[in-house]
C-alpha cells in the first residue's frame, strides 16, 4: 500500500507468499479474489507465481481406471512396428517418449522407443 501518504510498504515474508500463492489453486478461487482478501494488486501475486520459491506444488493426480480418458477408434489405421533396431537411424525417426499438449488442456503421452511417424498417423487420425 505504498504511495498512500502516512502508509508504509509492506513486506512480505516468504511463508505469507507461498501461503497467498497456495490459495490461488483452490477451485473457485480466482487471484483477483485473493489479491482482495489481501488488499493487495493481483500482479504482485501473479509475480510471485512465476518464482519457483512461492509457486504451490502441483498436484499430482493418480488416474482411476479409467482416467477419464474416452474411447478412440480410428479407422483406416496402419500399424507401425516400434523401433528395436537402431542400426538403420537414418531411415526412421524414433523417440523414447512424446508428450502432446492439446489446447483444450488434455495431454497425449506415448512412451518407449516410438517411430514418429506412428504418433503422427494418430494426432492425424484424431484430428480427422
Amino acid at each position: 500500500m505504498a504511495g498512500k501518504k502516512g502508509q508504509k510498504k509492506r513486506f512480505w515474508s516468504d511463508d505469507e507468499k507461498r501461503s497467498i500463492c497456495a490459495q490461488t489453486t483452490v477451485p473457485g478461487v480466482s487471484v483477483a479474489q485473493v489479491a482482495r482478501r489481501y488488499a493487495m494488486n493481483a500482479n504482485l501475486i501473479h509475480n510471485w507465481l512465476k518464482d519457483l520459491r512461492f509457486a504451490p506444488e502441483p498436484e499430482i493426480v493418480e488416474p482411476d481406471c479409467h482416467g477419464g480418458f474416452l474411447p478412440v477408434e480410428i479407422e483406416g489405421a496402419v500399424a507401425v512396428p516400434l523401433v528395436e533396431d537402431t542400426s538403420d537411424v537414418d531411415s526412421v525417426v524414433s523417440a523414447q517418449r512424446v508428450d502432446i499438449t492439446l489446447s483444450d488442456g488434455r495431454r497425449i503421452l506415448v512412451e518407449g522407443p516410438t517411430a514418429l511417424s506412428g504418433v503422427l498417423a494418430l494426432v492425424e487420425g484424431l484430428m480427422a
